[in-house]
């Protein structure tokens, strides 16, 4: 999926924080200098409904306030959230 494609299908923010970020996914890990979330997205009853996404920092600050940019998003959804994250862990 393309970043564009990403951002208006996710809603998900490009530049943000990892703090925005948690703000708005309760499931975000920064693993290196990456930031790591799966976000929940409904496609109907009985279907996969969770997504992984990557972010990288854009900078040297590492903190909860560093700037960090989307990278990617997955095209398929998934059945939890752990698989979700496992994606967005090996991009």
């Amino acid at each position: 999926m393309t970043i564009n494609d990403a951002m208006r299908t996710y809603r998900l923010p490009n530049p943000t924080t990892p703090e925005d970020l948690e703000c708005r996914w309760s499931k975000l890990l920064i693993f290196g200098d990456k930031v790591v979330i799966a976000g929940y997205f409904y496609n109907g009853q009985n279907k996969p409904c969770y997504f992984g996404a990557t972010y990288e920092f854009l900078d040297d600050d590492h903190t909860c306030e560093g700037a960090i940019g989307l990278r990617a998003a997955s095209e398929v959804e998934f059945e939890d959230d752990g698989h979700a994250i496992a994606w967005a862990m090996q991009q």
